[in-house]
């Protein structure tokens, strides 16, 4: 950064920053939100499928849970590593959130968060099933992959790094829930699979938030956004169609929440 130039200007130009300390308050705070958000929706999915591991239907589908919670929890911890060095308590996170603590299945709270912490609206909701924690994590799984895509490019070049290590490791995610769909199709399930689609859709949908024209120009100014929440969500909207298409699904009106 040339001694003439502001940080502002440097951000809103492309520039990084490498460390916590030469950051400006508001960039902190987006900064920290954005990854309290990643953090507590990782450690909450994982608590959820936690919950499911013994519910699979063979070892290798039991195998493939647990390491849907070995590897969220490890990809939260990669994060909440670099909001340590921001002065977050760390500690905190392992031992005074509820992190399996769920809504009423039929409860409809949009985008709004929990009480507690800072997950995700659709990681409040539980599963009722094997089959349900299959779908949802598919379905998620292809959002995470569009929302990790926009996060690996921020200005904050060690969580930037951060998020490129954890990309692929939750595509796989959605790889072991699309082998699991398909057994499921082959198994005769296709019928509670296709509920579990409707339940789950406007909810993850609904994950990738609104749009505030004058937040995400803010945004886009530090250099921790560049593509609006609609364009993230019709990209997935795209893919998740093709996805459901080809095992022979069809996906509901995103509009509407359908309760099961």
């Amino acid at each position: 950064m040339s001694e003439t130039m502001t940080l502002d200007s440097y951000l809103a130009a492309g520039g990084v920053l490498t460390n916590p300390y030469n950051v400006p308050p508001r960039y902190r705070a987006e900064l920290m939100k954005l990854m309290a958000t990643f953090v507590d929706s990782e450690l909450a999915g994982a608590a959820g499928f936690a919950d499911i591991i013994n519910l699979g239907p063979g070892i290798k589908e039991r195998i493939a849970a647990a390491k849907i919670v070995l590897e969220k929890t490890d990809d939260a911890y990669r994060v909440l590593s670099i909001m340590g060095e921001f002065g977050a308590d760390t500690e905190r996170y392992a031992n005074h959130h509820p992190w399996t603590a769920r809504l009423a299945r039929d409860a409809d709270i949009g985008a709004s968060r929990s009480e507690h912490d800072m997950r995700l609206a659709v990681f409040n909701y539980p599963f009722v099933g094997w089959t349900d924690a299959v779908i949802m994590n598919l379905l998620m799984s292809q959002a995470v992959v569009e929302q990790l895509a926009e996060y690996s490019t921020i200005s904050y070049q060690p969580l930037a790094e951060a998020f490129r290590t954890i990309a692929p490791v939750e595509a796989h995610h959605g790889e072991l829930a699309l082998e699991g769909a398909v057994k499921l199709i082959e198994n005769g399930d296709a019928d509670q699979v296709q509920r579990s689609i409707n339940y789950w859709w406007p909810r993850v949908a609904v994950s990738f938030g609104g749009d505030d024209p004058r937040r995400f120009e803010l945004l886009k100014s530090l250099g921790l956004r560049r593509t609006e929440n609609r364009v993230l969500r019709d990209r997935w909207r795209k893919t998740a169609m093709t996805t459901l298409e080809r095992l022979g699904f069809k996906h509901p009106d995103e509009g509407v929440c359908v309760n099961l």
